[in-house]
């Protein structure tokens, strides 16, 4: 009675235990050969013209791409660069000033903004007429900015 227990057993688990014997040996023979199909597909010898792309991705040449987008703290820097050098630095530490009070995400780069904008005015101005621009912005970074330039 035992036997036929048993057997009683295995027939019940049957087709779950197929499909998993199934599975278990076709599985892992389609990730390998997956695998090895990516693999291949790589460009191993670094020579893009042997290169496997899409037309998109070929349809623009090195001269032809556009630049990276800019970070806005990056373009709001060399605006306020130009109107340093254009008009005076007091005018772009105002400017500086506004920026961080409209966009407070500016307010992490004022510090660096405005030393480079101090730097600039020393180029420009000289170290005792840049100093003379010098307004409570960003904690005094404008004024850190210029004695960095003449030391």
């Amino acid at each position: 009675m035992k036997h036929s227990t048993i057997q009683q057993t295995r027939r019940g688990q049957g087709p779950a235990r197929r499909v998993g014997r199934s599975l278990a040996l076709v599985l892992p023979v389609v990730l390998v050969l997956s695998g090895t199909l990516a693999v291949t597909r790589v460009n191993w010898s670094g020579d893009p013209s042997t290169s496997v792309l899409t037309a998109s991705d070929t349809a623009l040449s090195d001269d032809a791409k556009p630049a990276a987008p800019r970070a806005p703290h990056e373009v709001l820097r060399d605006q306020l660069l130009t109107e340093l050098q254009e008009k005076d630095p007091g005018i772009a530490l105002t400017h500086l000033q506004q920026a961080v009070d409209e966009r407070p995400s500016l307010a992490s780069h004022c510090v660096s903004i405005a030393r480079s904008l101090g730097r600039a005015a020393v180029r420009v101005y000289g170290p005792k007429r840049a100093q003379s621009f010098s307004r409570p912005v960003c904690d005094t970074a404008f004024a850190s900015g210029v004695l960095a330039a003449t030391g």
